[in-house]
């Protein structure tokens, strides 16, 4: 009895102390699983703040690389360019100056040699050019199916008179003249006019209008300028070339603001001999500078430089076509435009009947033009220009600065469809 006593007693012990060391090894495991459960939340936790700061940054690492995508577009346009084809690049002139045609009214095998020969940056069109809208659209698309590079084709198309499409027998809506815009006082007339043009020199295949003229004309209008310009208060032409560059860049035809830094008060034509502004610097910013100003802002992809002279801004008397102080000092730094600057056409007397053609191609650039616009004989242009390259006188880093402006604007077709 005893003995079966201390047995019991010894198993009820046993049983005892198991039952205690299961709880605690249950506890125990229980307590092991709650942390091994905070600890993948506190993972799950830190995984989600991963998550959640991978998200934030995509966006400004995709646009930071559209604009690397773009601006290598531009750089890889100009890269494997020989000298020989970065300096016609640099030139905007008529068909027929490169074809030896007396008038060009279709692209054929001429017109082929020509570009292969001088893959020039541009054409620009004149009445006599345009016969009819098939005629036209078939030159257009096949010159520019034939060039070598990215290539402009431009017109001076400004509404009224300066229209070389809408005063053609090309069917197309009539833009009023500049004038007639500015005094109706509406600058959504003049964005509508921008578009209007825009959209049916898209149409035809231009890409550039050397438009709109921003200059301020005194009170009672300009000899020179007739009926081409917005009109004499500074801030509201500004208004309307603003609006009128809205209007026709957003159909992707490039807009030019001219005659820089204004014609308005001149008295004479520098087609057909010097012309000369007597103003101030200052009284051009409160007055000249104003519409151009606008246009810049409005986005404006060219502007071009006038052949006047104004002694008052360039001591030298220099035509300001060919002023470093003009174009370098004010329209590229005092102004901020940094798009592509391009000289008016070269063969005005303003520039033949004082200077070489070869000599004013060098100075233009040097002066910090971007672009020629019809030298009174390309070849001689060309050929001074290439020489001031080769022999040191002009860097070609010079060009291929005035190149990179001019292939942002040529590649924004592409950057649209980014």
């Amino acid at each position: 009895m005893i003995a079966y006593s201390v047995v019991f007693v010894v198993f009820l012990a046993f049983v005892t102390g198991g039952i205690i060391l299961g709880s605690k090894a249950a506890s125990a495991w229980k307590e092991k699983k709650q942390a091994e459960e905070l600890v993948k939340q506190q993972e799950e936790a830190e995984e989600q703040e991963v998550e959640e700061i991978v998200i934030d940054t995509p966006e400004p690492a995709v646009e930071e690389n559209e604009e690397d995508y773009f601006e290598e577009l531009v750089e890889n346009s100009i890269a494997d360019m020989p000298l020989e084809d970065k300096i016609a690049g640099l030139f905007i002139v008529t068909p027929e100056a490169i074809t030896g045609v007396t008038t060009a009214t279709q692209a054929g095998d001429g017109t082929q040699e020509a570009l292969n020969k001088y893959p020039v940056g541009g054409l620009i069109y004149f009445g006599q050019n345009i016969l009819n809208e098939e005629q036209i659209k078939d030159m257009l698309s096949t010159t520019k199916s034939m060039s070598n590079y990215r290539i402009f084709l431009a017109v001076d198309e400004e509404g009224g008179s300066v229209s070389r499409v809408a005063n053609s027998s090309v069917e197309v809506t009539k833009v009023d003249s500049m004038a007639a815009i500015g005094e109706g006082g509406d600058p959504a007339e003049a964005q509508e006019g921008g578009a209007t043009i825009g959209a049916y020199l898209s149409n035809l295949g231009f890409n550039l209008d050397f438009a709109p003229v921003a200059d301020v004309v005194p009170e009672g209008g300009s000899s020179v300028l007739d009926d081409r310009s917005f009109g004499s208060d500074p801030v509201a032409a500004g208004e309307m070339v603003s609006n009128f560059v809205t209007g026709l860049e957003g159909t992707g035809v490039s807009s030019c603001l001219k005659h820089f830094p204004g014609l308005g008060e001149a008295t004479e034509d520098t087609h057909e001999t010097r012309a000369e502004i007597t103003k101030t610097l200052d009284e051009m910013r409160a007055s000249d500078f104003v519409p151009f100003q606008a246009g810049i802002e409005a986005g404006a992809d060219f502007v071009m430089v006038s052949h006047v002279a104004v002694p008052e801004v360039d001591t030298n008397g220099l035509p300001s076509s060919l002023s470093e102080k003009v174009i370098t000092d004010i329209l590229r730094n005092e102004l901020g435009f940094e798009g592509v600057i391009i000289t008016d056409a070269l063969n005005m007397k303003a520039i033949t009947d004082y200077y070489p053609t070869e000599e004013a191609a060098v100075m233009a650039i040097e002066a910090g033009a971007d672009m020629l616009l019809m030298p009174d004989d390309y070849n001689k242009a060309y050929e001074a220009l290439l020489a001031a390259v080769q022999d040191g006188t002009i860097s070609e880093e010079r060009i291929n600065d005035s190149l990179r402006r001019i292939y942002r604007v040529k590649c924004e077709e592409e950057r649209r469809g980014l």
